[in-house]
């Protein structure tokens, strides 16, 4: 397959940009209520927490991507620090999924703040009509092709932070400082605040889809690190901005209640019904851009899996090169999950997924790639230690409220794991090093 990465193809500001774009999409727009659901009163703090275990978890992307930008990205850190295995292929099938995950959670807000803007119910068969119709619709957008997509992330990416925080800004300034969410005298247990930090993390992942562009990053060696710095950067500032401008004006209970379409619900009492449909507006844009970028990054890291044979392909009759055939796996994964899955249960998916991915690859640059890139292993410990925690305090809140999610999120893992082991103990005996275009 002739490879389709272009060497210094992204700029700096269009790395920070697809970073960005892709972390303020639906972690602002849908899960600020689930967060508030489980944080109680004081849910903004979870979004800094959730900024200093992704800050953790970030250094062994920086410092593996520093050292040997790839376009293989997560997949190539992977391979590097566990070889050809199915440990290596499993986790990273499993971010590419979690990836998937992150789309049809897009696509169902994108429906949730559409039918709140046309005064629908939001809880019928419309909903995932509408999620599958705007994936849809991002599938014909990809195939159409990808020029100028740099420059697309750029411009979407300054609507969505301007617009983000210019409604946050907005709404404060209408509200008062005075935080009404804070106002009801509900105490936080310790086990839902630490719970609700495995959503905060999950509005933050998109940082990986710059890993994902290292060797087209203009200076890779160092402004794939600069790229997820200043991208997670910005995101904690809107989404505080954002968090505080909802508590202001909506009390937890109104916030709780209104979960899928929070912002829009607190657009209403201080910006009136203009504030409301322009949030309802930013929402659609926002969340449809996203999905497309992140069509676009999920297809090519199929693509890339592929290329190194660490997952099984078949063009199913179809034409073209893989990455079209990839394209198309992913919107129909992305589309099965929107329609049988809500906005609670595939975010829930994302965290699981996400999180045992993340634990892995730390483990293995700790274990094998440390001293070649020059990391502190503490660092590295720390972040599986926090991910541990988050994860055991999320699956306890699930294992209480939605169990059957637990036992999905487990029996898909390990059909992932699975399915990965089968297929590299029977895989002929072929190259199973990366193409040379990867790197």
């Amino acid at each position: 397959m002739t490879s389709e990465y272009q060497k210094n193809s992204i700029s700096l500001a269009g790395a920070i940009a697809m970073g960005t774009g892709v972390m303020i999409g639906a972690g602002i727009f849908a899960l600020t209520g689930q967060i508030a659901e489980l944080a109680g009163p004081f849910f903004p703090l979870s979004f800094i927490v959730g900024a200093i275990v992704t800050a953790f978890s970030a250094y062994s992307y920086i410092k593996v991507s520093n050292a040997y930008p790839s376009a293989g990205g997560i997949a190539m850190i992977l391979q590097k620090a566990y070889g050809p295995t199915t440990i290596a292929a499993g986790a990273a099938l499993l971010m590419a999924l979690s990836m998937v995950i992150n789309e049809s959670l897009v696509a169902r807000t994108f429906a949730t703040y559409l039918l709140r803007g046309l005064g629908l119910d939001q809880s019928g068969w419309m909903v995932p009509a509408l999620a599958v119709g705007l994936i849809v619709f991002a599938y014909l957008i990809n195939a159409a092709g990808n020029k100028s997509v740099g420059l697309f992330s750029i411009v979407m990416a300054v609507i969505k932070v301007g617009g983000i925080a210019l409604f946050g800004a907005a709404a404060l300034w209408a509200g008062g400082i005075s935080f009404e969410a804070a106002s009801d005298q509900q105490s936080t247990q310790i086990t839902g605040f630490i719970a609700s930090v495995a959503l905060s993390i999950l509005a933050f992942k998109g940082f990986t889809t710059i890993t994902n562009s290292g060797a087209e990053v203009t200076k890779p060696h160092r402004n794939v690190g600069r790229a997820i710095v200043a991208s997670i950067g910005i995101c904690v500032l809107v989404y505080l901005l954002v968090a505080f401008a909802v508590g202001s004006s909506l009390s937890l209970e109104e916030i709780v209640a209104a979960k899928d379409y929070a912002l829009a619900e607190a657009a209403g009492p201080t910006l009136g019904q203009t504030g409301f449909y322009l949030t309802v507006l930013l929402a659609l844009v926002a969340t449809s851009s996203g999905l497309i970028a992140s069509i676009f990054a999920v297809s090519r890291m199929l693509a890339m899996l592929t290329e190194m044979k660490l997952i099984p392909h078949s063009h199913f009759g179809m034409p073209g090169k893989i990455r079209d055939h990839t394209l198309v796996y992913t919107v129909v994964i992305a589309g099965v999950l929107a329609v049988f899955f809500d906005l609670s249960r595939i975010a829930s998916l994302g965290v699981f997924f996400y999180l045992v991915m993340d634990m892995i690859i730390h483990w293995g640059v700790f274990r094998h790639l440390k001293d070649d890139i020059g990391a502190r292993g503490w660092v590295m410990l720390s972040a599986i230690a926090l991910d541990v925690i988050v994860l055991a305090a999320f699956s306890a809140m699930k294992w209480q409220s939605d169990p059957l999610i637990v036992f999905v999120s487990l029996g898909l893992m390990g059909a992932v794991f699975i399915f990965e082991w089968l297929f590299l103990r029977n895989r002929s005996g072929e190259d199973a090093e990366p193409h040379s275009g990867m790197e």
